[in-house]
C-alpha cells in the first residue's frame, strides 16, 4: 500500500507538472532596463513558481495590439502598457476584461487598476540633467527646464504628446493643480505647444522610447531631457552623469492588459494574479526605481527606507507631483497628438 501510495503521489505530481508545463503566456513589453527589471522581479520568478512557460517579446505599443485584434491573429497574451494607452485601447474594444475573481487587488492603491488593466508599477515623468554641465544645481522646476538663458544647453523632449504638455504648461506659470483645467481646450493645448515651440531650436532630439532618453544621458549627447525616473536611475548605475527632481513631476502608472482574443486567456489571468502579489512587487525596486502598485509590498520588509525614499509612490515624493489625468487624455489626446505632430514637422 505504501509503495502504491508513493507511486500514485509521484504520478499525480508528474501529471501536475505536465499540466503546468502545458501552460504558456506570451508577454510583450518595451525592452531595455524596464523589461529587464520586470523579467527579474516578476516574470521569471512567477514562471518558476507556477510552472507557466513565459515567452517574452518587445513591442511598439497598442498599435501592435490593434493590428493583431483587427486581423484576428492575436499572438500576445499580456502586454505592458501605460495607463492612458490601456484606457484608450479598452474604449476601442481592443482589450479583454480582467478577471478580478482571480486577480486579487484588495491591497492595491486606489485608482491603480481598471476593468481592463491592472497596475504593475508607479513611475514619474521627470526632467533630468547632465551633472557634467550643471553639477547638482540643475533645473528644479519646469520653468527652469524651459529657461534657456538661465540653463543654456541642448535639450531632449518627448516626441509624443503623452507627458509633453503638462510641464510646458507649468513653465508658463500655471500652478500644478490647475494644469489640466488650463489644458481643457484647443487654445490651452496650443499654449503649451507654443511653449515647446519657443525652445525648439534648443531641442536636439525628440525621443520616442525610454531606452533612447536614457542612452542620450549616458552618452552625454544632451544637457537635459525629460523622461522616466527609473530609466535615469539605471543609467546612473551604468555610469551616466545624471540627476533629476520629483518636483512638479508627473505621477503615473504602468499596467498589464490582455488583448481581446488572446490565445491563452485563462493562463494570462492566472499569471497576472501571481505577479500582482506583494512578494513579487517588492522586488521591482531592486532593479528599477518604480514603486509598487500593491501597497502591501511596502509591508514585507524587502523595501528599505533608503529605497522607499527614491520611489515615486512614497508619500513624500508623491506629494510633490502632479497625478496624470486619464480623463484629460481620454478627452483630448487624439486632438492634442495631431496638434503636437504638426509642431514637430514644422
Amino acid at each position: 500500500m505504501k509503495k502504491t501510495g508513493i507511486l500514485a503521489l509521484t504520478t499525480a505530481l508528474a501529471a501536475t507538472g505536465a499540466l503546468a508545463a502545458d501552460k504558456t503566456v506570451t508577454i510583450a513589453s518595451w525592452g531595455g532596463s524596464y523589461q529587464e527589471a520586470q523579467s527579474k522581479a516578476l516574470f521569471e520568478p512567477a514562471a518558476a513558481n507556477t510552472g507557466i512557460e513565459v515567452k517574452q517579446e518587445t513591442y511598439g505599443g497598442m498599435s501592435d495590439v490593434r493590428l493583431q485584434v483587427s486581423s484576428g491573429q492575436v499572438t500576445l497574451d499580456i502586454v505592458a502598457s501605460g495607463s492612458g494607452s490601456a484606457a484608450r485601447a479598452a474604449a476601442e474594444g481592443l482589450l479583454a476584461p480582467l478577471d478580478y475573481g482571480v486577480i486579487d487587488v484588495s491591497t492595491f492603491y486606489p485608482n491603480l487598476y481598471t476593468d481592463y488593466c491592472v497596475g504593475g508599477d508607479v513611475f514619474s515623468t521627470v526632467y533630468a540633467w547632465n551633472t557634467d554641465t550643471y553639477g547638482e544645481d540643475g533645473p528644479q522646476s519646469w520653468a527652469d527646464f524651459f529657461d534657456v538663458e538661465k540653463f543654456p544647453g541642448t535639450r531632449a523632449y518627448r516626441g509624443k504628446v503623452a507627458g509633453a504638455l503638462e510641464g510646458a504648461m507649468m513653465a508658463t506659470g500655471v500652478a500644478p493643480e490647475d494644469v489640466y483645467d488650463a489644458l481643457d481646450s484647443e487654445d490651452g493645448i496650443e499654449t503649451a505647444i507654443d511653449k515647446i515651440r519657443s525652445i525648439k531650436d534648443h531641442i536636439a532630439v525628440f525621443w520616442t522610447s525610454g531606452a533612447q532618453h536614457a542612452q542620450l544621458m549616458k552618452d552625454g549627447e544632451v544637457d537635459m531631457t525629460t523622461g522616466w525616473n527609473g530609466r535615469f536611475d539605471n543609467a546612473k548605475k551604468d555610469g551616466a552623469n545624471v540627476m533629476y527632481s520629483f518636483n512638479q513631476a508627473l505621477l503615473d502608472y504602468d499596467c498589464f492588459a490582455v488583448p481581446k482574443g488572446a490565445p491563452n486567456m485563462e493562463t494570462a489571468m492566472e499569471f497576472l494574479a501571481e505577479i500582482s502579489k506583494p512578494e513579487y512587487q517588492d522586488d521591482l525596486p531592486k532593479y528599477i526605481t518604480y514603486g509598487p502598485t500593491n501597497k502591501a509590498a511596502y509591508e514585507t520588509g524587502e523595501i528599505t527606507a533608503e529605497q522607499e525614499a527614491g520611489l515615486p509612490s512614497s508619500p513624500a515624493n508623491a506629494a510633490a507631483q502632479v497625478p496624470v489625468s486619464l480623463e484629460w487624455y481620454a478627452k483630448w489626446e487624439t486632438i492634442a497628438e495631431e496638434m503636437y505632430s504638426e509642431m514637430l514637422t514644422e
